[in-house]
């Protein structure tokens, strides 16, 4: 890496890479680390607790190829640090609910100010303005930010444990405002300024709509990334109740669902040691297949203990480079023209995934207990591996 790109990546994505790790661990990880501490403390069902996160990100799936023409046209740097502090403001209010709608109400308007701030607008940002770089940076990125949950499960249970939930939403918020709001601000500055910063081509909006409508490969890519979504939403956000109710000690599932995210950044750093040998397109096939194994590992560790180990491996190196090769395999397949836009549908069909996700697993849950739940798993992760499988043929074509 030469002087001018170490320079680059000191003073504009390992500030991104820091403050992406602080929102994903405050925002998203929240529901997942404190949803048994709700269960007990309010007495809602996990329908009703779950409809919560799915009806927030729903409203982020929607909200995201707004942000992404928000970012076509060169206002990320408001996006970026606008969401997350309107995501801190509502960390706060989350911690003073008392009823079901306040919850819902709060989730609801989470799910706008996710969309502003996450991966995909993040991802987007450094598409327009990293140029040759923009896959290293967003691998860097999602390097450091894979740890959010390492971070925010054991914090959220230690500060919930000590002071009781509702201390720990209003740590997570000021967190947010004190580091993770200057470092957006400061970084996507730079970034807009930077001297091979090009704005991808725009196209006319009905155009770029008609384009996507009429590619296979688009549809393709979306069932992919929805059931993927789905297979990992399910797991992130029942793994506690699904340890618990196989009678898993509550610390040890905590360091069980807090190690994938280490196992994110390992699969990430297998990539890059492996993307000089092998296609993108074979690596997420082989993403699909990991997710795949982890979900028979879970379901096989309660004869089996030490497959925990295995699912954890599996399912964080998994979906840990799914994120990462996902902008890639979009603009492969896709091209990069309307990038903002394109990646924002496709990144709201994943959203969709994420939404459904948490409110399905709940569902089979009360239908036929977490082994349905667990074979579900299964059967999204080996319906991404076909989706996929099919794009590569037609894309060879």
């Amino acid at each position: 890496m030469s002087k001018s790109s170490s320079g680059t990546f000191r003073r504009i994505v390992w500030p991104l890479a820091i403050a992406e790790t602080i929102v994903w661990a405050a925002m998203y990880y929240s529901f997942p680390a404190l949803l048994l501490e709700w269960e007990m403390e309010f007495g809602w069902s996990k329908t009703e607790l779950t409809g919560a996160v799915t009806l927030s990100l729903l409203v982020s799936a929607a909200s995201s190829p707004f942000a992404g023409r928000i970012i076509d046209h060169g206002h990320g740097r408001i996006l970026l640090t606008g969401g997350a502090l309107c995501g801190a403001v509502l960390l706060v209010l989350l911690s003073q609910v008392t009823a079901l709608w306040q919850f819902y109400a709060v989730w609801v308007l989470l799910g706008l100010a996710m969309a502003g701030c996450l991966y995909d607008a993040c991802f987007a940002i450094l598409t327009h303005t990293m140029a040759g770089q923009a896959k290293r940076a967003i691998t860097l990125v999602t390097l450091v930010a894979g740890l959010a949950g390492t971070v925010s499960f054991p914090s959220a249970n230690a500060l919930a444990a000590v002071f009781g939930w509702r201390v720990a939403l209003i740590v997570f918020a000021a967190v947010v405002v004190i580091v993770a709001v200057p470092l957006f601000w400061s970084a996507s500055g730079r970034a807009h300024t930077q001297p091979h910063h090009e704005p991808l081509p725009v196209g006319r909006k009905k155009d770029a709509g008609l384009r996507l409508i009429r590619s296979p490969l688009f549809w393709c890519l979306s069932l992919c990334f929805l059931t993927m979504a789905i297979n990992h939403g399910v797991i992130i956000n029942h793994l506690l109740p699904i340890l618990d109710a196989r009678g898993v000690h509550k610390e040890t599932a905590i360091l069980a669902i807090s190690m994938i995210g280490p196992m994110q950044v390992a699969g990430r750093l297998a990539m890059m040691a492996a993307e000089r040998h092998v296609s993108t397109s074979a690596i997420f096939l082989s993403c699909t297949v990991a997710a795949a194994i982890a979900s028979l590992s879970l379901y096989g560790a309660v004869a089996v203990p030490a497959l925990l180990v295995s699912f954890v491996l599996l399912q964080g190196a998994g979906h840990g480079v799914v994120s990462i090769v996902r902008p890639v395999i979009i603009a492969d397949y896709l091209g990069r023209q309307d990038f903002g836009l394109v990646s924002g549908v496709l990144a709201s069909i994943f959203l969709v995934g994420y939404a459904l996700a948490p409110t399905i697993g709940s569902l089979m849950w009360e239908w036929g207990g977490y082994n349905k739940v667990i074979l579900f798993t299964l059967a999204m992760a080996l319906v991404a591996f076909a989706a996929l499988f099919i794009a590569r043929l037609i894309a060879g074509r």
